[in-house]
């Protein structure tokens, strides 16, 4: 990999090559156990926040909710919170022990996951979901700037690839998990096991991750980056972020590949239930294991590309989830056109696999692209967008045009509204090719100034 920086260096210069010389700093046995450990925390994130979209259809019957308030609740009422308290957070992070801000908030969302479990309606629903967010933004931007801390720059693709393993165990055991104790126990329940289940993990995490030295893979790399000793400051780090293009267009790109993403997922599990005949023990058999085996293959191999080509081609960072959205959009109409739940099935293995190639590109970027003081604040801000505009309209995308087709195509509604993704696929890949192009002018901006 090859994106550490310096101030030293122009705005525009954003990489420089990595230094293999021998005495260079190299990841540890202890180093893949901490992503492993920080990805068991993510997948009790990622699987508290998704929870609600795999019991959707339940929950919209109990609760009496059209398509447009789930939407909210599982988008935009959770984004703006999860995105707005993030910063500070971060920022917080940044100064002070980032392995207990992350504690602190795993005990907070779990608390609330919980109390979903105790909703009566769509505003004390809401109530809940505000909590879950605000405590989910003490999780992934510190454990980031963990992970980039304990590997050196050419090997971050894979150790956040490692920690974004989450995200398909997140999705696997959130689908098996939510809908076998909803068969059998009710939705209510399922809420109730998987908050009790996180707040037994929260004081674990202080004992088996150690904090890291700051900087620490960097020093021998770039000289006198991750030896600075100044407080780092919020808004110091939102100035350096927005100052650089392959930053903000990486940010940029990133949120509307997840809105397709999450436009996606947070409806297919209702969209099989409701128009494709998915009973719930199907959900947890079936389901579980498609999404999760096809986003973590999607999510392991962007990491894994990008460490290899990343290394001669800085666009590769952008090239390879910019390629692989605009190659699913072909497998959307087939997907939702299916007759039946287990050829819909079938063919969302495809894009679901190309779709979560994004997020470790992106994610070493970030960590590569900013000095290790500011990592923490960083990754929250690219946090902010990929959630605002990703989670924040996707969902909610879908469900107000579910919503206002119903009139015309009744229970059909929401394969239509999936349907209407399909611009937003071009318009993803387009923000990603410029995110390449920027990627690779400020890698030969970079090496000239060497």
């Amino acid at each position: 990999m090859s994106m550490p920086i310096t101030p030293r260096l122009e705005p525009e210069a954003l990489l420089v090559e990595p230094d293999v010389a021998s005495g260079a700093p190299k990841a540890t046995r202890y180093s893949y156990f901490v992503a492993a450990a920080l990805c068991v925390v993510y997948t009790f994130n990622f699987l508290d926040r998704q929870f609600l979209s795999v019991l959707a259809e339940p929950v919209r019957r109990d609760l009496h909710l059209s398509d447009t308030q789930l939407g909210v609740l599982t988008g935009l009422m959770f984004a703006l919170f999860y995105t707005v308290c993030g910063i500070p957070v971060a920022a917080l992070a940044d100064r002070t022990n980032r392995v207990r801000v992350m504690a602190v908030a795993c005990g907070m969302w779990s608390l609330f996951t919980a109390a979903c479990g105790l909703a009566t309606g769509f505003g004390s629903l809401a109530v809940a979901r505000i909590g879950v967010g605000i405590g989910e933004a003490g999780g992934s931007a510190p454990s980031y700037s963990i992970v980039a801390d304990y590997f050196p720059p050419e090997r971050r693709g894979l150790g956040l690839a490692i920690y974004s393993l989450g995200v398909p165990l997140g999705t696997m055991v959130g689908a098996f998990s939510g809908g076998w104790i909803a068969a059998h126990y009710g939705w209510r329940t399922a809420f109730f096991s998987l908050g009790i289940a996180g707040l037994i993990l929260t004081p674990l995490i202080p004992f088996v991750v150690r904090e890291p030295v700051r900087g620490g893979m960097d020093r021998r790399r770039v000289p006198g980056l991750a030896a600075i000793d100044t407080p780092p400051s919020m808004f110091g780090a939102i100035g350096f972020f927005v100052r650089r293009p392959p930053l903000v267009l990486t940010a940029l790109a990133t949120g509307f590949t997840t809105l397709v993403l999450y436009g996606m997922a947070n409806w297919i599990p209702a969209f099989l239930m409701r128009e494709r005949g998915m009973q719930l023990t199907d959900l947890a058999t079936h389901f579980s294991v498609v999404a999760g085996l096809s986003t973590g293959i999607g999510t392991w191999l962007g990491g894994v590309l990008v460490d290899r080509l990343g290394r001669r081609h800085a666009a590769a960072y952008a090239l390879v989830p910019g390629l692989g959205t605009l190659l699913s959009l072909p497998f959307l109409f087939p997907a939702t056109n299916a007759t039946d739940w287990h050829a819909a099935l079938a063919w969302l293995i495809v894009p679901l696999v190309l779709l979560n190639m994004y997020l470790a590109p992106a994610l070493a970027v970030i960590q590569n692209g900013v000095p290790p003081r500011y990592r923490a604040t960083s990754g929250a801000l690219l946090l902010f967008t990929l959630n605002l505009i990703g989670l924040g309209c996707g969902p909610l995308f879908v469900g107000m045009v579910s919503d206002a087709l119903k009139p015309t195509f009744g229970n059909d509604s929401l394969r239509h509204a999936l349907q209407w993704l399909a611009p937003f696929f071009v318009v993803a890949s387009l923000c990603q090719f410029a995110a390449a192009h920027a990627l690779h002018r400020a890698a030969r901006v970079s090496r000239l100034s060497e």
